[in-house]
C-alpha cells in the first residue's frame, strides 16, 4: 500500500483509496469519491475559523424552498399558580412561537491553476489550494455572523460610559482608561440573568479579542483553560473563564475603527471658526472630493456624519460650532478616533446560523479543458468554494456587547 504524508496535518493519505477513480483531463469533473473527499476537507479546514458560529442555533439550508429560511423562537410559559382540583383536568396551554425569516445569500472564491499542474491525482497543489480556500471561506462565514452580532442593541460601555465616543483608553490616569474590567463582565452577566437567558453548558459564552483579553486576564479571578479540571468539551479558541463566562479568543472579534480621513493623515483640522453651521472648512491632509461622504467625524464634542465634501470643505448632517485648528478625528471609534473593541457575552439561542454541511459550503473543481472553447488549449483549471449563508439575531435580550478600549491599538483593522 502506497502512503504519502501531506503538509496540512501530517496525516497519511492512502493513494490506493483512489485506484480506479482517477480522473483524466477528458472527464467532466472529479469522481464522486474525490468530490466527497475534498468537500469534507474544505469543511473540516473551514470550521476552526467559525468562532462566531459556535454558540448559535444551527439550521440546515432549506432545499427546494426558495431563498428564505425560518428561524423559530418560543416564548416562555407563564407560571402555573392555580392549584389543581382533584379529579379535574386543567385546560392545556399553547406554545407561543415567533418566526424570524431571513434571506440566504451566496458567497464564493476560486483559484486558477495552470496546465502545468496535474489534477489527475491527489496533487499537493490542489491540497494547498483547498487549504487556502477553506481559510478564506471560514473567515468569510465568520465575518458574516460577526457583523450581524455586532449590530445587537444591548450594549455595555466600559467604565460606566454612556456612548462609544466617550471611550478613551491610553490615558495616563488609570481612572480614565476604558479598558475591559471584571465589573463590565458582571454588568453584562446581570443583564442576561435579568432576562432569564439560558446558559450554554453551564456558562455564558464570551467572544473576545486578544488585545482585550490581555487586560482581563490580569484579574486574580481569571481561570486559565489549562487549569480546567475537566478538559472535555473545550470550545474552539477557548482561553479561560471568569464570573460565569467562558471566553474564546479570536483576532476576528469586531473592532470599531475609523479609517484615516486623508491619504496622508489620520486627522484633519478645522480651517476657520465654525458658528452653528453645517459647513466646515478643513486643512491638514489630501482628501479627494466625495471621499468622506457617509463617514462619521468627531469635531470637538460633536460626532456627526459627512453628507458631502470637496478637497477643502465638508458638509455635515447638523449645525455645529468649532474653533479654528480644532482637530477633526475619525468618528467611527472612540474618543479622538481610538479603536473600540467589541466583546460579546452570549446566552443560549441568542442567534441562528445556517450550517456548512448539506450544501452550505461546496468545493468546486473544474478540470483542464472543462471550459470547452473558452479554454481551447486546455490551459486553465480552477478550484473554488461557494457558500450559502445567513445569520440572524433571534433574541436581542440574550446577547450583550461590551465596548471598550484596550492597552493596545488594533494591529489589523476590521
Amino acid at each position: 500500500m502506497n502512503t504519502i504524508y501531506n503538509d496540512l496535518y501530517l496525516m497519511p493519505v492512502v493513494l490506493n483509496l483512489f485506484d480506479g477513480y482517477t480522473n483524466t483531463t477528458l472527464d467532466a469533473g472529479l469522481s464522486d469519491e474525490m468530490k466527497t473527499y475534498y468537500s469534507m476537507r474544505l469543511i473540516n479546514l473551514a470550521e476552526p475559523e467559525l468562532i462566531h458560529d459556535q454558540f448559535a442555533q444551527k439550521h440546515p439550508i432549506p432545499k427546494n424552498s426558495g431563498k428564505t429560511i425560518e428561524f423559530r423562537k418560543y416564548d416562555s410559559l407563564p407560571k402555573a399558580l392555580t392549584p389543581l382540583t382533584e379529579g379535574v383536568t386543567p385546560a392545556g396551554q399553547k406554545l407561543s412561537m415567533g418566526v424570524i425569516t431571513a434571506t440566504i445569500k451566496q458567497y464564493g472564491g476560486f483559484i486558477e491553476l495552470s496546465d502545468i499542474l496535474d489534477l489527475t491525482a491527489i496533487d499537493n497543489n490542489l491540497v494547498q489550494a483547498t487549504r487556502l480556500l477553506a481559510s478564506q471561506a471560514g473567515r468569510t462565514a465568520d465575518t458574516i455572523t460577526r457583523e450581524v452580532l455586532a449590530g445587537g442593541t444591548n450594549v455595555v460601555f466600559s467604565g460606566g460610559k454612556t456612548n462609544r465616543a466617550s471611550l478613551v483608553g491610553g490615558s495616563t490616569t488609570e481612572a480614565d482608561n476604558c479598558y475591559l474590567t471584571v465589573d463590565d463582565i458582571r454588568r453584562a452577566v446581570r443583564a442576561l440573568k435579568v432576562m432569564n437567558a439560558q446558559k450554554i453548558n453551564g456558562y455564558f459564552a464570551g467572544i473576545i479579542h486578544p488585545d482585550v483579553a490581555y487586560d482581563l486576564m490580569n484579574d486574580k479571578k481569571w481561570v486559565d483553560v489549562k487549569t480546567y479540571s475537566d478538559p472535555d468539551g473545550i470550545y474552539e479558541g477557548e482561553i479561560g473563564k471568569i464570573e460565569g463566562v467562558r471566553f474564546v479568543e479570536t483576532t476576528e472579534a469586531k473592532i470599531f475603527h475609523g479609517a484615516d480621513l486623508a491619504s496622508n493623515s489620520r486627522t484633519l483640522k478645522v480651517a476657520d471658526t465654525v458658528s452653528s453651521s453645517t459647513t466646515v472648512k478643513f486643512s491638514g491632509g489630501n482628501v479627494e472630493a466625495g471621499a468622506l461622504v457617509g463617514r462619521m467625524v468627531t469635531i470637538g464634542s460633536n460626532t456627526v456624519q459627512v453628507t458631502a465634501n470637496t478637497t477643502s470643505q465638508m458638509t455635515v448632517e447638523k449645525a455645529i460650532s468649532a474653533s479654528a485648528n480644532d482637530v477633526i478625528y475619525p468618528g467611527e471609534g472612540g474618543k479622538d478616533g481610538r479603536d473600540v473593541y467589541s466583546t460579546l457575552i452570549l446566552g443560549a439561542d441568542a442567534y441562528g446560523v445556517t450550517e456548512l454541511e448539506g450544501g452550505g459550503l461546496q468545493h468546486i473543481v473544474k478540470q483542464l479543458g472543462s471550459s470547452g472553447t473558452a479554454d481551447p488549449l486546455n490551459q486553465r483549471a480552477t478550484a473554488g468554494w461557494k457558500l450559502t449563508k445567513v445569520a440572524e439575531r433571534l433574541v436581542e435580550q440574550y446577547m450583550v456587547r461590551i465596548e471598550s478600549a484596550s492597552t493596545f491599538e488594533s494591529g489589523s483593522m476590521n
